[in-house]
């Protein structure tokens, strides 16, 4: 008797549950036929206004397009893209475009050198000269960490810039900070500072001229290299002769020497100079570069001779 109740629950118990399922399926193929019915009109309008908008875009950059010449393009591929900004423009896609409304513009590209110039010539159909001889740094100055003298560590930003801004950083005002502000502008790895001065390595050097830009006392001097080395006064002091020799050991201190071995040289404000024109590495600028009794006349370039060792003499300002 028990077991008969038991199982007319269990049965009424299945078809109500089965019914709950049947209902529950119905209602849910309704709301599906419902959404469809509401969606299929909004995605058939989002699909036209995509396909209107593409339509418009595509007739947009056929009659909005900008023709280029293709000369322009040409020039830029035989540039080395490097964007320096050595020729004075922002990057190379600049210059080929000014380089092609300019033709006097040719040759302005210092990492390209005469190769470069030949090949924008040869896309510009025309016949270009001895562009002369390439614009090498040349770094004037000549003191290392030990020929220098300190009235004062300094401990402020690792710039020459800002170093540049106080007074009495180094005795010198006018020497290689060492900072490091020409290393950080070289984009080929050409410059290093070693022992406290700026160092050019011309094996890598483009004459890309962004190391003398930013060198905040303008040491460093584009100069024509006529030979693989160049010989150069390294110094740009225009204290007196007593004061520079009191605060460096390698500084120029105006004696003159040199100018009366040979007219390369002349001494203005204290300070030797070298006309490099007429620079030729003769006798005479030997003679005048042995005579020097700073030794600050030295060579610059490409396995340069080794320079002369300066005479020491003991500076007579307090070293840090």
């Amino acid at each position: 008797m028990t077991f008969g109740i038991e199982y007319l629950l269990l049965t009424i118990d299945y078809c109500v549950g089965g019914e709950s399922l049947f209902y529950f399926n119905r209602q849910l193929s309704l709301i599906n036929s419902q959404l469809w019915s509401e969606a299929w009109p909004a995605g058939l309008t989002m699909l036209g206004l995509g396909s209107g908008f593409a339509l418009v875009l595509l007739i947009a950059s056929i009659k909005l397009k900008v023709e280029v010449d293709p000369k322009v393009e040409d020039i830029h591929q035989a540039l080395p893209n490097l964007d320096c900004g050595a020729c004075g423009f922002a990057g190379c896609r600049q210059y080929a475009k000014a380089v092609l409304n300019n033709a006097e513009l040719l040759g302005k590209c210092a990492p390209g050198g005469p190769e470069t110039a030949a090949k924008i010539a040869d896309i510009l159909n025309l016949n270009i000269s001895e562009s002369g001889p390439p614009r090498r740094p040349i770094v004037h100055c000549r003191a290392r960490t030990a020929d220098k003298t300190f009235f004062a560590t300094y401990q402020g930003i690792h710039s020459c810039t800002s170093a540049n801004a106080l007074a009495l950083v180094q005795a010198c005002a006018f020497g290689c900070l060492g900072f490091g502000d020409c290393t950080r502008a070289c984009k080929f790895d050409a410059l290093h500072i070693i022992d406290g001065l700026a160092t050019v390595d011309y094996d890598k050097c483009t004459g890309c001229t962004a190391c003398s830009k930013a060198c905040p006392r303008n040491l460093i001097e584009m100069v024509p290299f006529t030979r693989d080395y160049m010989m150069t006064v390294a110094c740009s002091s225009i204290e007196t002769g007593k004061s520079t020799r009191s605060i460096c050991r390698v500084g120029c201190i105006g004696c003159g020497l040199c100018a009366k071995q040979s007219d390369v040289f002349k001494v203005e404000d204290n300070l030797a100079r070298c006309d490099y024109a007429r620079c030729e590495a003769t006798e005479k600028e030997e003679a005048a570069m042995s005579k020097c009794p700073t030794k600050v006349i030295i060579y610059r370039g490409k396995n340069p001779p080794e320079p002369p060792k300066p005479v020491k003499k003991p500076a007579t300002a307090t070293k840090a």
